[in-house]
């Protein structure tokens, strides 16, 4: 089967706003400072209480890595024609992803075990989700795939809601007394990340937004019309965001704490999205405005690793610190612009050359 053009714009796109396409709108609102541009900077923050569009930035980047699962998983057993090659890969990649996590954010390569994270980065979630959802996927029909990401999603719920924090009680998601911070506190101690995000018990919703875009990959991937998978995109996504806003009166949508009304409802914004950009690009065959997210998203791994240990503001201020004292406000717009322009640029070139990091 051709491959999706949609998921690589996807990506391409989840990953520009990563590499600075926030920073870039958020210097310009201030420069210009228009009241429109002002009015939408608090969808580019993670707030405890309010879901914005920043906080499906990570969802969705685990979303599309499931959404490709069928494709790849399809091509390698028709090419090992067997599991065992398959499962080998997994595994390493998941190890790949975990130990890259730490090294992007977890402060590996300080080689300080005071300063080390164990568990804190985006890949790493990526490697767990990614990792169960694989065994998930090639062990069970697709009913029994269904069953065991809502088991997950109500399990989830059902610990943070009766079971109680020492000192705080059951049902409790504030910062600071939820039973998912409090666990994290419990396995990682010092090598816990500190702060309000959590991921110990988290890792039972990162495999479910894995497997909601699994879901998606297959229907990609049926032999249905496009008309049909658009609409089938459309109406999983419709119900996974209702059913999640709903979920939301007993079980707040909060990213921080992974909530499962939090995947539903993320994930059923991912599935309108992928929907969205489907239409445009694989069903009317827009795909120029998409070029440059494309670009972008078929070297992602590169790309996030690269703005994790690279400022790459420094090296556009090579070709535009001169101009500072004339951009004035507009300095900060410049820089990011530039950053940005770089690492694309960067990555048109391995474009070009055909050459793609994967693991």
């Amino acid at each position: 089967m051709d491959r999706v053009a949609s998921l690589d714009a996807l990506r391409g796109f989840d990953m520009f706003w990563i590499i600075g396409g926030d920073e870039i709108y958020k210097a310009l609102a201030r420069a210009t400072d228009s009241g429109f541009l002002k009015a939408m900077l608090p969808q580019f923050e993670h707030t405890w209480s309010r879901f914005g569009f920043y906080d499906l930035i990570m969802p969705l980047f685990l979303f599309v890595v499931g959404a490709v699962m069928p494709f790849s998983f399809a091509k390698r057993l028709a090419k090992d024609n067997g599991k065992r090659k398959l499962y080998l890969h997994i595994v390493a990649r998941a190890v790949i992803l975990f130990f890259l996590g730490m090294a992007a954010s977890g402060n590996l390569l300080d080689y300080d075990l005071s300063k080390l994270h164990i568990y804190y980065n985006a890949l790493q979630a990526i490697a767990v989700g990614y990792f169960f959802a694989s065994i998930i996927m090639l062990n069970m029909k697709l009913p029994l795939q269904i069953a065991t990401t809502a088991a997950l999603l109500l399990l989830y719920w059902a610990l943070m809601t009766f079971v109680p924090v020492p000192g705080y009680g059951a049902g409790v998601f504030t910062e600071q007394g939820n039973l998912a911070i409090y666990i994290d506190k419990l396995i990682l101690g010092r090598f816990q990340q500190g702060v309000i995000w959590t991921y110990v018990l988290g890792s039972m919703n990162f495999v479910s937004l894995v497997m909601l875009g699994v879901f998606a990959g297959y229907i990609l991937r049926s032999g249905t019309s496009k008309r049909t998978k658009l609409l089938r995109l459309v109406a999983v996504g419709v119900t996974c965001a209702i059913l999640g806003k709903v979920w939301n009166i007993w079980f707040p949508i909060n990213n921080h704490l992974r909530t499962s009304s939090m995947v539903l409802f993320g994930g059923g914004l991912s599935y309108l999205l992928l929907a969205l950009f489907y239409l445009l690009i694989d069903v009317r065959g827009f795909r120029k405005w998409a070029f440059g997210f494309i670009i972008i998203g078929m070297n992602s791994i590169a790309v996030y690793l690269a703005i994790q240990l690279f400022d790459f503001r420094l090296v556009a201020d090579v070709f535009i610190g001169g101009l500072a004292k004339w951009l004035g406000p507009y300095t900060d717009f410049a820089r990011w612009t530039g950053s940005v322009t770089i690492l694309w640029l960067i990555m048109y070139w391995m474009y070009k050359k055909k050459s793609f990091i994967k693991i």
